[in-house]
């Protein structure tokens, strides 16, 4: 299949450091969805050290790491990118963070016993850590009626502030604390999850959101531009039998 569709250019932060649960695979299937449409596709790896320029990326993912993780990147993370992620944000790049990089992208992070560790507040979200770990199959619904399925283990707690709003409602699992009856949290094109597994692979319609974004950004804002459809009988397959699949 050819296509007269710009490039889609991705950029994958700390793909060394922040990769638990097969994180990566996001990137996999966002790359093979373009590829399958002719879309030209480049990702480029964003590590500590690298500078990160916000016109030349039109997707940003960054995955979840432990702990020890999250220390090592968050000093790099707020003095040589922060700027940068918020320009991007600003210029409605989508900018999807799982676990520890959504909890990167709130403004705090305090582990139990541990240091505080600082976000750079691209979501209006902090997190504090939890006795009990979170863990087990989730499945949740979207203002748009959308469900997405995922798998989570965290102890951190996260809870939402006045200016995000939840990716959606827990139907099955814990979600953002275990209380609030909410998971995940959006500001603008900024994206948080706990949802693991790899996410996007069995949830086509959510990557096809983030993907039809960086195509607008792509074209400069465009967006009567739409991307050619796909038969995903096989990824919605496995998305249904993760909602069957016990918490």
């Amino acid at each position: 299949m050819t296509s007269s569709l710009p490039t889609i250019r991705i950029g994958h932060l700390y793909p060394e450091l922040m990769n638990l649960y097969g994180d990566r695979g996001n990137i996999l299937a966002l790359v093979q969805r373009c590829q399958w449409r002719g879309i030209p596709v480049t990702v480029t790896d964003i590590s500590i050290g690298d500078t990160l320029d916000p016109n030349t990326v039109d997707l940003l993912f960054m995955g979840g790491g432990q702990d020890a993780q999250q220390h090592l990147v968050c000093d790099d993370l707020i003095h040589t990118k922060a700027d940068a992620l918020h320009k991007a944000a600003e210029a409605k790049t989508p900018i999807l963070g799982v676990c520890g990089g959504y909890q990167l992208f709130g403004h705090t992070f305090d582990p139990i016993g541990g240091e505080r560790i600082p976000g750079i507040g691209l979501l209006d979200c902090h997190t504090v850590g939890g006795e009990q770990r979170l863990i087990g199959n989730v499945v949740i619904e979207r203002a748009n009626k959308q469900t997405l399925v995922g798998f989570e283990n965290h102890s951190g707690q996260t809870f939402l502030g006045d200016n995000a709003r939840p990716l959606g409602q827990v139907i099955t699992g814990h979600g953002n604390n275990g209380q609030s009856g909410d998971e995940g949290a959006v500001s603008g094109t900024v994206y948080g999850t706990y949802l693991h597994g790899a996410l996007l692979p069995k949830n086509p319609a959510f990557a096809d959101e983030l993907l039809t974004l960086a195509l607008h950004h792509a074209a400069n804002g465009d967006t009567d531009l739409t991307l050619p459809p796909l038969c995903d009988k096989t990824e919605y397959a496995a998305h249904q039998r993760a909602q069957q699949l016990p918490a």
